[in-house]
């Protein structure tokens, strides 16, 4: 057994001003003390990532001699997780798989490779900002495979942003110039599931939430795009993929997204390592940071008897 209060922290994006993000940090922090944790909330500017005489430490805004039990990690500051788990510390999720779901080819790659269904992807070569490529072989080739229309989704991006239904031609050559030096991806347009999709919460093993998103405006179903949600009773092929989604992307809780096949088979739109939770209680009911706290105890209680 663990014989003294845990401490954590939560650590968020102080670049981003939006409440949402705070609003997250704070449901976090209600399940945590409600399980006598102590808990302080972080911006990550305020963990400095310092390189010493040879030695990692995080500098003065923080003491160093207080570090936490474990840490929550709801940003994508890879080098500032990396960071805290080379000190030592615990980190939720952890940074690698923060790392594959924040980069949607790396995440479309690993899921692939294990046989999971997605819809028909090809990723974009490298192309340096400012130059192009010298014909347009390889782009006919895209056309003539995916069709219009077609999905291009830059690599990094959440909350539906960065995504691009492309009706023709025009509207192809004119994203690939506007994305100059930018990686991104060509994605096969999934019909049966314009403007609706799940958003089931997976915790370890298991599927505590589950919301459709529908959209008549948009073709994304993203509730920050518009979409409306409803609580959803998932099937057990939903909770299977997402379980193993979760598996795969090695997170220990996540939000998967899944789409709806021409036969309604579920297809994986992605899975996210930082999966906002305000929106699925407000539609369930389900406080998912109960679920989150749980799994931490059990699994610090676990690993330390290894």
């Amino acid at each position: 057994m663990i014989n003294h209060t845990l401490s954590c922290w939560v650590i968020y994006n102080g670049s981003l001003t939006s409440e949402k993000f705070i609003d997250q940090a704070e449901m976090i922090k209600q399940s945590a003390e409600r399980k006598n944790i102590s808990c302080e909330i972080y911006k990550n500017y305020e963990l400095t990532m310092e390189i010493c005489e040879g030695n990692l430490r995080l500098g003065v805004i923080v003491d160093e001699k207080q570090k936490p039990d474990f840490v929550i990690f709801l940003d994508k500051d890879i080098l500032l997780g990396r960071q805290l788990e080379q000190l030592g510390i615990p980190v939720y999720n952890p940074i690698s798989a923060i790392e594959r779901c924040d980069n949607k080819a790396i995440m479309y790659q690993t899921l692939a490779n294990h046989g999971l269904p997605i819809p028909e992807t090809i990723i974009a070569p490298k192309v340096y900002k400012g130059f192009e490529l010298r014909d347009n072989q390889y782009y006919q080739y895209v056309i003539s495979r995916l069709g219009f229309p077609m999905i291009i989704k830059e690599v990094h991006g959440s909350f539906g942003m960065k995504v691009y239904l492309i009706q023709d031609e025009i509207e192809f050559y004119d994203k690939i110039k506007e994305l100059s030096g930018i990686s991104f991806l060509f994605q096969k347009y999934i019909r049966s599931s314009h403007g609706r999709d799940l958003r089931i919460n997976v915790v370890g093993d298991q599927a505590v939430a589950t919301m459709y998103r529908h959209s008549e405006t948009d073709f994304r179903a993203n509730v920050s795009n518009g979409g409306r949600m409803e609580i959803y009773e998932p099937t057990a092929a939903q909770i299977e993929l997402a379980v193993k989604c979760s598996q795969i992307m090695g997170t220990y809780f996540s939000g998967i997204d899944i789409l709806f096949g021409e036969n309604e088979e579920p297809i994986i739109c992605e899975v996210n390592s930082n999966a906002h939770i305000r929106n699925i209680y407000d539609c369930t009911g389900v406080w998912v940071a109960d679920y989150m706290i749980d799994f931490i105890i059990n699994h610090l209680e676990e690993t330390k008897n290894v």
